[in-house]
């Protein structure tokens, strides 16, 4: 495999990963962590471990608040077209350096290169549209009503950002969030999932050639997320929390951020319906399906995890989708013909497993995969299940796999019961020829975002985010990404 990008400034690499930056990157140095331990990252196609990153201490996480805090000034007051301009560099090099950038990702996550390829092109999209969107922060000016004085208000960036990213995306989750947090002034500390850290390491020294200043971008990895998140939120310059992943631990987030009242967005977890009505265009429903369940193999939060069908279309629909999974390829994720890669852990594929167990248990039909393969790497085939119970398992959990439940559905208005017995609403996809239908049962699924004959939703230009247990807050868009790392300064003016 060749990784041609060498960018790492010391003279000994743990593990060593061909050259690529994974220290603690603090104040823009490349640190050990204070006491030296290590964790260690897996590649998911063998299970065989590819490198060593620094398990950082809680004094490593109060050098990261502290750098944030020296830069912070000079940031806040870095002109917004000096900021736009460094942002656009960081595109620019994002798309450079983004065939070395997606072999890192599959490397180290297991996901199919071809998707690899395709998340890569997607980070780098969140720095060219909030480079555009930092020239155009603007602020509002008008009359009291009783004519007493001005209103005018201006925003602000919102301070030192805590962003906490999962390993099923660990470019894109990174850049949606460090994008608007820059372009707004602020400065942050990246906490990247310790099962991926090597792409947070390897885009902050991206960064810094961009012309990102010292500070300004700080990176940590960690095996007490816990402890180092609390210890960070108690500090008073801390003001924002900007989390995605389980709604579990999200909770538990927002418990903490509430002791010191700091500002949180949450983008948490997913259980997102795909409906099909009888009068859906068959292979543009099977080619959505393809989509919205298997990018990624499965493991999104935006994934398909529950497809209901129309009586009328049902067979056929489970038919295609059954031979289309099973002709998927299935392999290492850093191999080109690869379409399906592994699951990122043992415990994952346990997980897959048990939910397909207890979904047959229910009287579900396997029509293609089914069970865990034997040798290495922690794989787990394509599968289609029809027949599936409302009341499985899987129909209320995660799945975060390539499994894809397909569930008979008669009338409209039980399509839309079944969609929203759920306490998340992040995704929802539809299938319809009937726009008028299809608006009409957009409106009332409970989701924050909605794909109407369309398997795939995720724009830089659009807000991202979820209702109910999904979530608080959203993500790109025009200016909701960026809204999310300011402050409204309202100040009353008499002339």
């Amino acid at each position: 495999m060749n990784l041609p990008y060498n960018a790492f400034p010391l003279d000994q690499d743990p593990y060593d990963v061909r050259g690529f930056p994974h220290r603690l990157y603090i104040g823009g140095q490349w640190l050990p962590s204070s006491d030296g331990g290590l964790i260690e990252v897996t590649d998911p196609s063998s299970g065989a471990v590819i490198a060593a990153v620094p398990d950082a201490t809680l004094e490593d996480a109060a050098a990261a608040v502290e750098a944030a805090a020296k830069a912070a000034k000079g940031w806040r007051e870095t002109a917004p077209r000096k900021r736009s301009e460094i942002l656009r560099r960081c595109f620019e090099l994002m798309v450079e350096r983004s065939e070395t950038l997606a072999m890192l990702i599959s490397l180290e996550n297991g996901k199919a290169l071809r998707d690899a390829r395709g998340e890569v092109a997607y980070a780098a999209e969140f720095f060219r549209w909030n480079a555009e969107e930092a020239v155009r922060i603007t602020g509002e000016f008008g009359t009291a009503p009783s004519g007493a004085n001005r209103i005018v208000v201006d925003y602000q960036p919102i301070g030192i950002c805590v962003l906490i990213t999962p390993w099923n995306f660990p470019a894109a989750m990174a850049t949606r969030k460090i994008a608007p947090a820059l372009a707004a002034g602020c400065t942050v500390i990246l906490k990247p999932a310790s099962e991926t850290p090597l792409t947070a390491y390897a885009l902050a020294a991206l960064y810094s050639d961009a012309g990102v200043p010292d500070g300004v971008v700080n990176v940590l990895t960690t095996s007490t997320p816990g402890p180092l998140t609390s210890a960070m939120l108690a500090d008073p310059r801390v003001r924002k929390l900007s989390f995605t992943g389980s709604t579990g631990i999200g909770r538990a987030l927002l418990a903490e951020a509430a002791k010191h009242v700091i500002s949180c967005s949450m983008e948490l977890g997913g259980n997102a319906p795909f409906i099909v009505f009888d009068d859906a265009d068959l292979d543009a429903a099977l080619d959505g399906a393809m989509i919205a369940k298997m990018r990624n193999a499965g493991e999104a939060c935006t994934a398909a995890n529950r497809i209901y069908v129309q009586s009328g279309i049902h067979d056929a629909f489970a038919d295609g989708l059954a031979q289309r999974m099973a002709a998927l390829k299935i392999g290492a994720g850093t191999k080109a013909d690869t379409e399906c890669g592994p699951m990122i852990t043992k415990k994952a594929v346990d997980k897959i497993d048990r939910l397909v167990k207890d979904a047959v248990s229910r009287g579900a039909k396997v029509l293609c995969g089914g069970s865990v393969p034997e040798g290495d790497g922690f794989f787990y085939p394509p599968t289609v299940l029809s027949e599936v119970s409302p009341d499985a398992d899987m129909a209320h959990e995660e799945i975060f796999g390539p499994v894809a439940p397909i569930t008979r559905f008669e009338s409209e208005a039980q399509a839309i019961l079944h969609a929203n017995n759920t306490e998340y609403g992040l995704a929802a996809y539809l299938y319809t020829r009937d726009v008028a239908r299809g608006m009409r049962v957009a409106a009332e699924i409970e989701a924050g975002m909605i794909g109407l004959n369309r398997g795939l939703m995720s724009d830089p230009a659009a807000p991202f985010g979820g209702v109910k247990q999904s979530g608080l807050g959203r993500e790109g868009g025009q200016h909701h990404g960026i809204a999310e790392f300011m402050e409204a300064k309202y100040i009353a003016v008499t002339f």
